[in-house]
Parts: structure tokens; C-alpha cells; sequence
């Protein structure tokens, strides 16, 4: 019997081959009932490769593509750090690029596209990134774009998905593509994203991102479904060029006397029961060790109430509010981007200063509605709770105000991202509110740990 190559929802079948023969592919595994050697579809490029190496004779039944020509309807002039991220994905053809939100990472993707010439699934975690990809593509490609999300599918040579949709798909999509792109690819290794690579048998990948760490340290998963880091470049590299040369201001905010008692009084009786109860954050095991605790006694339930309000009086005081509005007040005529920690918050300051607020529940006729009109400058202020953390282009901003936020690195430097589209003679401006004297000091300076808030870029008040 022909050693054969067979792809089934999701796994490659090596049919006709001895165990001796392929002792070499550690990913095979007997498989009794269908009397062939299983493993991930991703192990295709490896299994693939050895068969080649040892000069074994196969037929290929597993892929369902084949070499295409994608030729460009214009010309691209990629800057000179494109070009290197460019020649050091195709040496392997397999890698993740890190580059700074708004340094063209779409274009790079198209230019490699088409180099690659294989059909391409582009993965996106969500429908305004994949409106975004489309537009792009269609102003490159004279082919037709297809699209997998949003209530459309449509399977084309080159194809745009959520990573929701791919998901689903995968177990029937899964040989059609030689070439996966993920966007905003820290998502991938996620408990269910991970499988939309573990079930491709795509043997070129490219994985893009800003930021490819993990606050549960996963990137290595994310090196093994998409390939090592083969490129970086980082914003204050790019600042001034590239990208909108920019400061970072962080003001200390004094608390409202109420708000500071109220603050002073729950953050005691919430630190006490730590103490009592011998919880240690610096413990691995701290945080649910915490949440343990809190369950087993009315005290501790009382403790976890005592910590929410003292988090949330730090995040979102009243004296806060009373800033955003100087802030706002100062920099008329500039495009300014609110980020708050949660919705809760969004909504009052939009209720109380009149502004319109995205959150995940915001609609997306009435997002997009919103959008336009920042884009065009009949709204200068948008109000965000996480929403516009990543993924939405929104060129036209050069100062935001981060009210509150978590004390996750990524969402730092996405959201200072989100006003650095370089633009003639624009000088962006990101503010930091911190209060004073609170626990959110310490959260400041753990999101601040990346070279982007290093150097002379940084000013704080």
C-alpha cells in the first residue's frame, strides 16, 4: 500500500506506513481503529518535510491548495523596517512580527501575500478589524476578498475571519489555506483560539502583533503554532518617523475628602482580613487564595465588598471626573480619546459631560456613526471603556486620557498606540490619572514596564 496523506477535521492520516518507517515524527501516534498514524494538522509542514528528507514516496490527498500568482494593482514602497520584517518571515516562512500599532503591519501582510502566493486565511478577533482588512485587500488584490463573520460566508483565495468564525469553520477549512495570518495574534493561544492552528495543516504562518506577552505567559504556545519571533521594532524606535513623536504625562489626582474616607476606611478593613487571613500576594496562589477565603466566612465576604470599593473609588473618583473635564476644556480643537478601566464608569462621564461613550454593548451602526464622526471632527471626544484597546483605526486622535485601566502592559501600550498615526506636525500626548496615595499607583507602574514609557519620552507631573 502507497503511504498516503489524508486530512480529517482537524488531523492529519498517514495511511500505508510502518512504524519503523516514520519512528523519526514523534507527533505520529497509532491510531488501531483506522489503522494509520494520526497527529495535529499542524504537524503537516513536519511530517511533509521528513518524508521529503528521507526521500519517502507519498501522495499528497491531505491539502486542498495549490501555488496561486496574487499580483498587486499598485506598487508598494515598504519602509525600510517592513522590508526587514519582510526578509527575515520568508526566510522560514513562519515567524512572528512585533511591530508598533499604526507601523503598517496590514501592509506588510500583503506584500508577504504575495510573495507567498498560497491562498490565505487572515485571522482577526473582531468584525471592524475584518471591515478594515477587507478595505485594504481590495485596494491591493484584483481578486475578490472573502469574508467569514458577521452572519457572511464567503470562501475566497485570499479570506478574512474573526477568530470566532475560524474556529467554528476549522474542521472542514482547515486543508484549504497554505498560508494562515493572525493578527493581533497573542489571542492565539487562548483555550479555544489555539485550535484554529493546532487544526491547519497551512504550512507558512504568519503571526502579527504589538505585543506578543502574556499575563499567563503563553507565548511560547504561541512561537510553536505560528512559528519563533523573527522580527521586532518598538515604538520609541519609530517615534518621530514612523510614528507621532509623543510624551506621556502622569498626574497624581487628590482625592475628594468623602471619597478619600470612604477609600481610607474599606481599604483598611480589606488589607486587615490579608493580614489575618495570611494571604500573601506575592504568593502564586495569592489572588485565589483570596477568593477562597472570601467565600468561607461573612468577613470575608464584607472583606471582598471592602476591596471592590476601595479599587473602584481609586479608579474612578469624583476628583477624577473634575480633571477630565479641565483636560478636555484645555485641548480644544485637539481629537481626544477617553479610556476608563470599565463600562460603569464610560457611561457616567458620558452622561455627565455629554459625550458619546463605545463599549461592547455600543451597537455597531451607532459605532460606526460614532466613529465617522470623530473621523471628520464633528466629535472631538470619544469616551472607551476597552473597546478601541486594539483593532480600530483611528488616525485623527493625538491626545488621550487614561482615566483607569488594569495593570496589564499590552493595554498600555495599545492603547498609546491608538494615538500615534504620524500625521504632518502632530504631537501626540497620553495622560495617565492616578490617585493619589492609592493602591492604582502601584498597578501604574507594573503597566509601565516596557521601553515604550522608558527615556526621554516620559514627563511626569
Amino acid at each position: 500500500m502507497k503511504l498516503s496523506l489524508q486530512f480529517d477535521k482537524g488531523t492529519i492520516l498517514v495511511f500505508g506506513a510502518e512504524k519503523k518507517q516514520l519512528q523519526y515524527l514523534e507527533s505520529l501516534m497509532w491510531d488501531e481503529r483506522t489503522n494509520c498514524f494520526r497527529a495535529p494538522a499542524t504537524e503537516y509542514r513536519n511530517i511533509v518535510t521528513n518524508l521529503r528528507k528521507h526521500k519517502i514516496t507519498y501522495h499528497d490527498n491531505a491539502r486542498k491548495f495549490s501555488a496561486q500568482i496574487f499580483p498587486l494593482k499598485k506598487d508598494i514602497k515598504p519602509r525600510s523596517f517592513q522590508s526587514e520584517a519582510a526578509d527575515a518571515w520568508i526566510l522560514e516562512k513562519r515567524g512572528v512580527v512585533t511591530l508598533p500599532t499604526g507601523a503598517g503591519k496590514t501592509i506588510l501582510a500583503v506584500i508577504l501575500i504575495a510573495k507567498t502566493g498560497r491562498p490565505t486565511l487572515i485571522h482577526v478577533p473582531t468584525i471592524d478589524l475584518m471591515g478594515q482588512w477587507n478595505s485594504v485587500l481590495n485596494e491591493y488584490f484584483d481578486i475578490k476578498i472573502g469574508l467569514l463573520g458577521g452572519g457572511i460566508n464567503d470562501i475566497q483565495l485570499i479570506t478574512v475571519a474573526t477568530y470566532d468564525s475560524a474556529l467554528l469553520h476549522v474542521s472542514y477549512l482547515g486543508n484549504q489555506f497554505g498560508l494562515q495570518v493572525f493578527d493581533e495574534c497573542h489571542h492565539l493561544p487562548g483555550e479555544q483560539y489555539k485550535f484554529t492552528a493546532l487544526g491547519s495543516i497551512a504550512p507558512f504562518r504568519l503571526g502579527l502583533t504589538a505585543t506578543p506577552e502574556r499575563s499567563d505567559g503563553k507565548e511560547k504556545l504561541l512561537y510553536q503554532l505560528c512559528g519563533p519571533l523573527c522580527y521586532e521594532t518598538h515604538i520609541d524606535e519609530l517615534s518621530g518617523t514612523t510614528l507621532a513623536p509623543y510624551i506621556v504625562k502622569t498626574i497624581e489626582v487628590e482625592m475628594l475628602k468623602d471619597d478619600r474616607e470612604q477609600y481610607e476606611k474599606s481599604r483598611k478593613f480589606y488589607t486587615d482580613f490579608l493580614v489575618k487571613a495570611r494571604i500573601s500576594f506575592k504568593h502564586p496562589n495569592g489572588w485565589s487564595n483570596f477568593l477562597r477565603k472570601t467565600t468561607e466566612s461573612n468577613e470575608g465576604k464584607e472583606a471582598f465588598k471592602a476591596y471592590l470599593k476601595q479599587k473602584k473609588l481609586s479608579q474612578a473618583s469624583e476628583a477624577k471626573e473634575e480633571l477630565l473635564w479641565e483636560l478636555i476644556i484645555n485641548h480644544k480643537g485637539d481629537q481626544i480619546l477617553v479610556f476608563t478601566q470599565d463600562n460603569e464608569m464610560a457611561y457616567r462621564m458620558g452622561s455627565k459631560f455629554y459625550l458619546p461613550v463605545l463599549t461592547h454593548h455600543t451597537k455597531l451602526a451607532e459605532r460606526e456613526a460614532f466613529l465617522k464622526a470623530f473621523r471628520t471632527g464633528e466629535y472631538s471626544v470619544l469616551i472607551t471603556s476597552k473597546v478601541l484597546n486594539e483593532g480600530i483605526d483611528v488616525p485623527e486622535a493625538n491626545v488621550g486620557v487614561i482615566v483607569s485601566g488594569s495593570g496589564s502592559i499590552r493595554e498600555h501600550v495599545q492603547r498609546l498606540g491608538r494615538i500615534l498615526r504620524a500625521r504632518p506636525g502632530k504631537q501626540a500626548l497620553l495622560y495617565e490619572l492616578v490617585s493619589k496615595g492609592t493602591g492604582e499607583y502601584f498597578t501604574n507602574q507594573r503597566r509601565r514596564q516596557h521601553r515604550a514609557y522608558e527615556g526621554p519620552a516620559l514627563l511626569q507631573d
